[in-house]
């Protein structure tokens, strides 16, 4: 029997205690000093008690090796089959116009100003999504750009839109910047809305720096109004919070913000922290940007400090929140990127892109859908056949079942490859989680 080469194994943050995973056998456990000196002891070749061994195999942590990859080949084949029954999320984006200037934008590069969406266009959209994902789960999000535009013309594209989702019995999810939520609500509640993701940064100038009109002009006000017209409409809301060096510390208020709003208590209310990080293109400061694990580094002593967070924000820190909240790991994560998977993007020139990271960038174009169906079958395959399988870096990775090879895009920006690798700190992120959600609690 040999030590499983997808062993998580490290010390809880903050404690003497470590922590062991396994998600090809779904074992997970916390050790005290002495067993984790045992399990150190074990991965340097020495010798260690025959009942502790006994409990390592018990749970998967010492394996045979061919039956280990008897088990990888056969969750692997669930993993796909599973996939291949997920629903579908199809992104369409109307324009890439907006109405604010944030200081992070990545698609400030992105010009198609020769064209604009048409009914022809979204005629166009459903016929091929309907025949293209005729008999799969599927769901509709509608991005940017800013799709919200107040205007008489932009309303009416929407109100045409959302009838034709009706008829294909879609649900629609917005994801807006909020500023013309309020005036949207009655249109929206004319579809089956799943949810609105809407972004605040902060509370007031926090926000209002960051997210701030074309021309100058605060924009928190507004949104919050936006936010409270959809609760009160029973619209799902999904608040987003875009996380830097510069509003990190906003973090707490904000939480209080929304908790004093009553909004943390509405069924109707959820939220989620995003990272700024550089995408496509280089941004102005970009020394204020976190890396994935600095950031829940901080958001970790914060939580700390300012405990009522949580009721605002639970970080996953990679599997821990899953594990602490269900009593259980989750399944194996063979792939991480849901790129011409289980999600596709679609934009108003007609074009047809992996994903969001992609859309807009004509380079990434995969085929049209107007004013002619094309595909471009080499491209598709490339992220069709992306998984751990498929990245030679993954293969001897213990992390690769827990971080599935990350996002096929960022890969392809700093490698030019589709199958390379974007590392997630799990490990790291584990020592946060267990320390967050087992030792602090007990």
């Amino acid at each position: 029997m040999i030590y499983s080469k997808h062993n998580i194994y490290s010390r809880i943050t903050g404690s003497d205690n470590f922590f062991i995973v396994n998600l090809l056998s779904g074992s997970a456990d916390i050790l005290n000093p002495a067993e984790g000196k045992m399990v150190k002891d074990l991965i340097d070749g020495k010798e260690i008690a025959d009942e502790f061994r006994g409990n390592l195999e018990e749970k998967g942590y010492l394996v045979d090796e061919k039956e280990e990859e008897r088990l990888y080949r056969s969750k692997y084949l669930d993993f796909i089959d599973s996939r291949d029954e997920d629903e579908v999320q199809l992104f369409f984006v109307p324009n890439y116009s907006c109405n604010f200037a944030c200081t992070y934008c990545y698609q400030d590069e992105y010009a198609n100003t020769t064209k604009e969406l048409t009914t022809e266009v979204i005629d166009a959209f459903f016929q091929y999504v309907n025949h293209e994902f005729a008999g799969r789960k599927k769901y509709l999000t509608v991005f940017g750009g800013e799709p919200l535009l107040n205007s008489p013309k932009q309303k009416g594209l929407v109100v045409y839109l959302l009838k034709l989702a009706n008829e294909s019995n879609l649900e629609v999810c917005f994801v807006t910047n909020g500023y013309s939520l309020a005036e949207y609500v009655d249109i929206l509640k004319l579809a089956h809305i799943r949810e609105i993701q809407v972004t605040l940064d902060g509370i007031g100038s926090v926000h209002d720096t960051r997210r701030f009109l074309k021309g100058g002009g605060a924009t928190f006000e507004k949104i919050v109004q936006g936010i409270d017209a959809c609760l009160q409409a029973r619209l799902p809301v999904n608040l987003r919070m875009v996380i830097d060096k510069e509003n990190i510390n906003g973090l707490p208020e904000m939480a209080q913000f929304a908790i004093d709003k009553g909004w943390t208590k509405n069924e109707f209310f959820k939220t989620q922290l995003g990272r700024n990080y550089e995408l496509h293109h280089c941004q102005v400061s970009s020394e204020k940007l976190f890396s994935r694990i600095s950031l829940y580094e901080t958001i970790y002593q914060q939580v700390k400090q300012y405990p009522h967070i949580l009721e605002f924000y639970k970080p996953a820190y990679s599997i821990s929140k899953f594990l602490a909240e269900n009593g259980s790991l989750p399944d194996p994560l063979f792939d991480a990127c849901p790129a011409c998977k289980t999600e596709w993007a679609f934009d108003y020139t007609g074009q047809i892109y992996s994903c969001t990271a992609t859309v807009g960038k004509t380079d990434e174009s995969l085929g049209s859908f107007f004013p002619e169906v094309s595909r471009k079958d080499d491209m598709i395959a490339a992220w069709e056949n992306r998984d751990v399988t498929a990245i030679a870096e993954c293969f001897t990775c213990s992390m690769q079942l827990a971080c599935g090879g990350g996002c096929g895009s960022v890969a392809k920006n700093r490698t030019g490859n589709v199958c390379s690798t974007d590392c997630r700190p799990v490990k790291e992120l584990l020592e946060l989680g267990f320390g967050a959600y087992f030792e602090d609690n007990n």
